[in-house]
């Protein structure tokens, strides 16, 4: 009987242990976005989409992440449109035409992954966003070596592009994370 209440202490040490992980990992809103974008490289940026949503003062880390994806999926939308608008441009070099059309395709591809992505993080499969969001990182890579030169207007919205793309990643990777 004596062996029983020696473990009590012990175990009245772990719950509480664990009852306070549980909620340090409840932050929502300002206090999780805040955590989310410290020393990304691109806080302010991070910031600045995370807290424009109505939504976002009680946001939690999915609709978060869907709130990222909204920003890069409209991003995306952005560069396609730049680039269709380009290809009409019969000034330009059949090189850099023919470089516009191939980057117009990836960045539909790009477009179709985001939403995949959105699907999956709603169908709670995070190891499946994981793998649009890398997929759509590349599409957005195989757009820019598309066009010849690294100064084109394309090449520098992507930019953006990425960085949206990697606040959705470190969000689904803090998603998963949550779960274990």
């Amino acid at each position: 009987m004596e062996s029983k209440t020696n473990y009590l202490p012990v175990l009245a040490i772990c719950m509480c242990l664990i009852i306070a992980h549980g909620a340090a990992e409840e932050k929502i809103g300002k206090e999780l976005i805040k955590s989310i974008c410290k020393n990304r490289g691109n806080d302010e940026l991070c910031m600045q989409v995370l807290s424009s949503d109505p939504d976002s003062d009680h946001a939690d880390l999915q609709e978060l992440a869907l709130i990222s994806l909204k920003a890069a999926a409209s991003n995306a939308s952005g560069i396609l449109n730049d680039c269709k608008r380009m290809i009409d441009n019969q000034d330009l070099e059949p090189k850099i035409q023919q470089g516009l059309a191939d980057c117009k395709e990836n960045l539909l591809d790009a477009e179709g992954q985001i939403q995949d992505a959105v699907a999956s993080i709603l169908n709670n499969d995070k190891l499946d966003a994981q793998v649009w969001l890398k997929a759509a990182l590349a599409a957005i890579d195989t757009c820019d070596d598309s066009i010849p030169g690294d100064d084109d207007v394309l090449s520098r919205k992507s930019v953006s592009f990425r960085q949206l793309c990697n606040i959705a990643v470190a969000i689904n990777k803090a998603m998963l994370a949550a779960r274990t």
